[in-house]
């Protein structure tokens, strides 16, 4: 399943809504959407614009995480990590 930028999520589909939704938001940061050490949209920005549970953004946004694409800041954010840093 390719999703792009703009896609939403398909609760429908066989791939899991926080595997979607971190596709998702790796398409918008390749899209330029967000520059590295900027924040993303909140979790609740996030749970609100793609109507979807907000364990359900904690879960992409870990795995993102683990794959290197994010960090997260205590009590400031999650930010999107450089390339290669």
């Amino acid at each position: 399943m390719d999703l792009g930028p703009d896609d939403e999520i398909d609760h429908g589909a066989p791939l899991a809504p926080y595997k979607q939704l971190a596709a998702i938001l790796t398409a918008r940061i390749k899209r330029g959407d967000w520059q590295p050490d900027r924040a993303i949209p909140s979790e609740q920005q996030l749970v609100q614009q793609y109507g979807i549970a907000r364990a359900t953004v904690r879960r992409a946004i870990a795995l993102l995480v683990e794959q290197g694409v994010l960090y997260v800041v205590p009590q400031r954010g999650t930010y999107v990590r450089r390339a290669g840093g």
